[in-house]
C-alpha cells in the first residue's frame, strides 16, 4: 500500500481491529475521572459526552500491537491518554473563552470559567495519580514531557501579540507543541516494552502525523462550515489566529488585501463579510495548496519512520492512519 492510496480510510477501520480494547480503554477514563462531588461528577458526565472519537488511544494501541502487545497496562495508559487530552482542550477553551466545542458548549460556557480551570486541573492530577499507581516511571517520563509541552506551546500562542508577524518557524514550533507532542506521546508510550529504535521511530512518527493533523484541521477552519466541523467556519479568523494558509498568503497579499486583513484583525468582532474576503484572497495565492503540500510531505516523512518497525498487521494500520488525517472532514 503506498501513501496516495491511503485516502479512503476510516477511523473505523482503523479502529474494529482494536475495537474490544478501545471498549475497555473507555471503561477506565470512567474510573479514571469518577469522583463523589457532585459538581466535579456533573461536568465530568459532560466532557464524556464531548470528548472526541479516540484516535490519540487509538494510536497507543495501534502502537502497542506494532511492537508485540498487548501489553498489560496498555488500556489504562491509552485512557491516561486521553484524560490528558480532555484536560488540554478545557484549558485551552477557557483560555480562548470558546463557547463551542464538537457542537457542543464548553465547560466555561455551561458552568464557569473558574470551573473550567479547576476541571482542567482535576483531570491532569488524575493522570498523574493513575500513572503512579502504575509505577512506570517510563510512561510517567514521557507523559510529564508532553504534558510540560503543550503548556509551552499554550504560552507561545498566547504572547503571539503581533499575529500578522507570526512566522512558519514560529508556528511550526507551536504546533509541535501543543498538538504534536501528545500524538507523539502516544505512539511512544504504546512502544515502550520495544527496543530503542522502534520506540524513537513511533515518536517520530506521532510528532510528524500530529504536526499535519494540525495543519489539515487549520485548513478545515478554511474549507468546511459548521454543519461539518462543529464549530463556525473561519473561527480561527474571527479570533484572530493565524495559522498556515495564511502565513503563506500575507507575504504575497496586494494593498487592498492587506488592508482588508488589517481592518479584520482590527475589529475585536470580525464580520462574516470580513472572514469571507479574507479567506478568498488566501485561497488566491495558494494559502490551501501550500498547507495541503507540507502535511502531505509530513506524511511521507512520517510512512518513512514506520520502516523502523518490524511488519505486521498493526503497523499498516498505523500507516493507515497517516490518509484518515490527510483526507478527514472534521
Amino acid at each position: 500500500m503506498t501513501l496516495s492510496q491511503l485516502d479512503a480510510v476510516t477511523l473505523l477501520d482503523l479502529q474494529s481491529p482494536v475495537s474490544s480494547r478501545l471498549a475497555r480503554v473507555e471503561l477506565e477514563l470512567r474510573r479514571l475521572i469518577e469522583d463523589d462531588f457532585p459538581l466535579i461528577s456533573e461536568v465530568n458526565q459532560h466532557l464524556l459526552r464531548m470528548r472526541g472519537k479516540m484516535f490519540r488511544p487509538t494510536l497507543a494501541l495501534l502502537a502497542d500491537e506494532a511492537t508485540g502487545g498487548p501489553s498489560p497496562h496498555g488500556e489504562t495508559l491509552a485512557a491516561v491518554i486521553e484524560l490528558i487530552h480532555l484536560a488540554t482542550l478545557v484549558h485551552d477553551d477557557a483560555v480562548d473563552h470558546s463557547a463551542l466545542r464538537r457542537g457542543m458548549p464548553t465547560i466555561n460556557a455551561k458552568y464557569s470559567h473558574q470551573v473550567s480551570v479547576i476541571m482542567g486541573d482535576f483531570l491532569y492530577s488524575r493522570a498523574v495519580v493513575e500513572l503512579s499507581r502504575l509505577g512506570d516511571s517510563r510512561a510517567l517520563a514521557v507523559l510529564a514531557r508532553v504534558t510540560n509541552a503543550m503548556t509551552v506551546g499554550e504560552m507561545r500562542q498566547l504572547l503571539a501579540h503581533d499575529p500578522l508577524a507570526f512566522t512558519e518557524e514560529q508556528y511550526d514550533l507551536l504546533i509541535k507543541a501543543k498538538t504534536a507532542s501528545l500524538m507523539s506521546g502516544a505512539c511512544e508510550v504504546g512502544g515502550l516494552t520495544a527496543p530503542t529504535a522502534e520506540r524513537e521511530a513511533l515518536a517520530r512518527f506521532g510528532e510528524k502525523l500530529g504536526m499535519a493533523f494540525q495543519i489539515v484541521d487549520d485548513l478545515l477552519d478554511y474549507t468546511e462550515d459548521a454543519a461539518t466541523t462543529g464549530k463556525p467556519s473561519g473561527l480561527d479568523l474571527r479570533e484572530h489566529k493565524v495559522t498556515l494558509p495564511l502565513i503563506h498568503a500575507i507575504p504575497q497579499l496586494g494593498a487592498e488585501e492587506r488592508g482588508q486583513l488589517q481592518r479584520l484583525m482590527d475589529n475585536p468582532e470580525p464580520t462574516q463579510a470580513e472572514i469571507t474576503a479574507v479567506v478568498a484572497a488566501v485561497r488566491r495565492h495558494g494559502g490551501l495548496d501550500y498547507a495541503r503540500t507540507r502535511a502531505q510531505g509530513l506524511m511521507a516523512e512520517a510512512d518513512a519512520d514506520l520502516g523502523s518497525l518490524r511488519p505486521s498487521p498493526a503497523r499498516e494500520l498505523l500507516r493507515a492512519s497517516l490518509g484518515f488525517v490527510l483526507e478527514r472532514r472534521h
